[in-house]
Order: C-alpha cells, then structure tokens, then sequence
C-alpha cells in the first residue's frame, strides 16, 4: 500500500507538472503552442480554453476532498489528451508528434488508478 501510495504520487506529480507548463504556455499563447493547434486544424482561440482546463484540473487533483469533482477532472484531462493523440494522428503527424500527448494520457490513467482510498469516489455514498 505504501509503494502505491509512494507511485501516485510520483506519477501525479509528473502528470501536474506536465499540464500546468503546458497549460500555462496554452493560457499565455506561447508561439509554438500556437503553431501546433493550427497545424491540427484548430483555431487559435481554442488555446487558452484547454489552458485553463489543464490548470483547473490539476488544482482539482492535487487539492483534498470534492472526490466527485476529481473524477471529472481526470476524464476531462483524458478525453483533451486522447483528443490531441487522434488528432495527431489524423493531420497524418509522425508517432513521436503524438507520443508526448500519449505518454501524458497514460500519465493520467495511471494517476487515477493509483490514487489512495480517500482520494476515491464511493459510489455508495452518493
């Protein structure tokens, strides 16, 4: 129990570094943030929206307690990453284009799995 303990939070920690620089890159229109959404075909405005998806998200996760709102977050963050895997894949980019993006998405299946008893939704209690 404590070794898993010990690898959420190692994982976790990576996942929100991870999103909260590219959330915030996203949030502040970093040039090269840019020129990757609008390779994907997505206009640009869409950026700072999944920014502040990505930071919200990981305050969420990090934070204790609102378990119902944990597991929102981390389908949300799942759905934007598989979404940016697809999307990678459609515009016909390479596997290491969308390797970060998947490597990310299973970063948070990962955190989610491995997250401690009082940081899991009791379906009973709702």
């Amino acid at each position: 129990m404590k070794n898993q303990k010990i690898a959420y939070w190692i994982v976790t920690g990576l996942l929100s570094f991870g999103m909260l620089l590219g959330g915030t890159a996203q949030i502040l229109r970093a040039k090269f943030n840019v020129d990757g959404i609008v390779h994907l075909g997505f206009p640009e405005y869409v950026l700072p929206i999944l920014g502040v998806w990505k930071v919200l998200a990981v305050v969420v996760i990090l934070m204790p307690k609102y378990l119902l709102v944990k597991e929102w977050a981390y389908a949300g963050l799942f759905f934007l990453l598989s979404g940016g895997v697809i999307s990678h894949i459609a515009s016909r980019d390479g596997i290491m284009d969308a390797l970060p993006v998947f490597v990310f998405m299973c970063l948070t299946v990962a955190s989610w799995y491995l997250r401690p008893d009082e940081r899991k939704l009791n379906l009973n209690n709702l």
